[in-house]
């Protein structure tokens, strides 16, 4: 290397190094004030979040750069532990091949993740580009949004334990099994080419070692441009959608069927939720009130696992990195999932 292509990368690495630690405060100061950058913005339109336009105003405000700051985050440290990693040993550590253990450590690990399922997305993206097996991250992206720990700590305190624990016990159920579906199905042939392509790791080493710091923070920065530059527009338009139909959730029409002893309610239900987004705290008070309402509490749990885990904008965003196929065989086993879930509280409650 020339002394002058020398100094030019050792510029580069320092400006790395003073402007990562400023631009990590920045995101996590962010980050950290989403609430009141959603609150100000409504003030400022004079609206009121009383009102279904300024909740739906708040929620875009709050949801979409919350969405793009973890996208951001998430892509650039995978892109930079990729370097350390060849993709075939990535594989071999979360494959699960001793009884799915890949997938039940990606289910628990989205237990432990405030995530919701477009906020969970990320995460997902960032997993395959490290080369984790396609079946262990649909365990995460399902655990993620549909074992919240926000929805299980309110689920004890209104319910009890057994309420809670068959809630936290059939969700990573759901999980795991549809995760191992998924895999045994073999379906990276139905990735995004582009997506397939990281997941392939085309663009890595032989091994994690002989990267500089540079080429490494250099890794990181390049897969924050290619991956969310492809996604950033569809989680425009799918927090939008979300956005657009939160809150017009009909309490009273859904508690008049939701409470009827008939095989289609919780079918129905799920039906209904699909279209819906929220996250877990949002979705709750819902929850409660249709319980107050008579509704049978199999099919209202079954709608709000659809609400948080089967939500259009988060099928909307994952069309920018998985083709119908795999988007339709997600949507079947985790809807089966709920379904069953649904059915089982009712008989059993």
């Amino acid at each position: 290397m020339s002394e002058i292509a020398a100094t030019a990368d050792s510029r580069r690495l320092r400006a790395w190094l003073l402007g990562l630690p400023l631009a990590a405060a920045a995101w996590w100061l962010t980050y950290t004030h989403l609430p009141e950058l959603a609150d100000a913005t409504v003030a400022v339109l004079d609206l009121s979040r009383d009102t279904r336009l300024g909740e739906a105003v708040h929620f875009f405000v709050y949801d979409t750069p919350k969405v793009l700051l973890l996208l951001v985050g998430i892509v650039f440290v995978m892109g930079v532990v990729q370097t350390f990693f060849a993709p075939e040993r990535t594989q071999a550590l979360l494959a699960g091949r001793r009884l799915g253990l890949g997938n039940a450590l990606a289910a628990l690990l989205g237990v432990v993740t405030p995530f919701c399922s477009c906020s969970a997305v990320p995460l997902f993206i960032g997993f395959l580009s490290a080369g984790v097996p396609l079946g262990v991250t649909f365990s995460f992206l399902i655990s993620a949004p549909m074992v919240n720990e926000v929805a299980l700590a309110l689920l004890l305190g209104l319910f009890g334990w057994k309420v809670a624990a068959l809630y936290l016990g059939l969700g990573l159920l759901v999980a795991l099994a549809a995760g191992l579906l998924i895999g045994e199905l073999r379906m990276e042939r139905h990735l995004e080419p582009w997506v397939r392509a990281i997941h392939l790791g085309e663009a890595a080493a032989p091994d994690g070692s002989g990267f500089s710091w540079l080429e490494r923070f250099d890794a990181g920065g390049r897969h924050v441009r290619e991956i969310v530059g492809k996604v950033w527009p569809y989680v425009l338009v799918g927090i939008g959608l979300g956005a657009g139909i939160h809150g017009f959730v009909p309490e009273d029409f859904m508690a008049a069927f939701m409470g009827r002893d008939v095989w289609w309610a919780v079918p129905l239900a799920v039906v209904l939720g699909v279209p819906m987004y929220t996250n877990a705290a949002g979705i709750i008070p819902v929850v409660e009130a249709l319980i107050g309402k008579g509704a049978a509490l199999g099919t209202t749990l079954a709608f709000m696992m659809s609400v948080i885990a089967l939500s259009a904008p988060e099928i909307l965003i994952l069309r920018k990195v998985l083709r119908w196929p795999l988007i339709a065989t997600f949507v079947g086993v985790v809807a089966g999932g709920i379904l069953l879930v649904g059915f089982v509280f009712n008989a059993v409650l």
